[in-house]
């Protein structure tokens, strides 16, 4: 089993920055992606960034160049660097880890946290 728990979420104004962590415990698996996602009060979760074996990254055009997604595998730790935020960015952030290969279907990921707000004034 996989634990995963968000953290660093808050209030910010447009335009400004925050980041996301996400730790990771439990029996992990040798190959695995892990996935940042978000869900806005009546949307449907999407996906915002995946990586892979710590290097390789990619991300949802609404983010790319805004948001970097890393993984420190030393701390256990993913996390979302978030730049020049929007009000429309304003949901639940989550974490989630897909065994083997990244795909960025939400329904394919194994392993979800609960999720860490973050909103975004005008």
């Amino acid at each position: 089993q996989v634990q995963l728990v968000e953290s660093g979420g808050g209030s910010v104004q447009a335009g400004g920055s925050l980041r996301l962590s996400c730790a990771i415990s439990g029996n992990t698996y040798n190959t695995y992606c892990m996935g940042w996602f978000r869900q806005a009060p009546g949307q449907e979760r999407v996906w915002l960034a995946y990586i892979h074996s710590a290097t390789f990254t990619n991300y949802a055009d609404s983010v790319k160049g805004r948001f970097t997604i890393s993984q420190d595998n030393a701390k256990n730790t993913l996390y979302l660097e978030m730049n020049s935020l929007k009000p429309e960015g304003t949901a639940m952030y989550y974490c989630a880890l897909r065994r083997w290969s990244c795909q960025a279907s939400v329904s394919t990921y194994n392993f979800w946290g609960q999720g860490t707000q973050v909103t975004v004034s005008s």
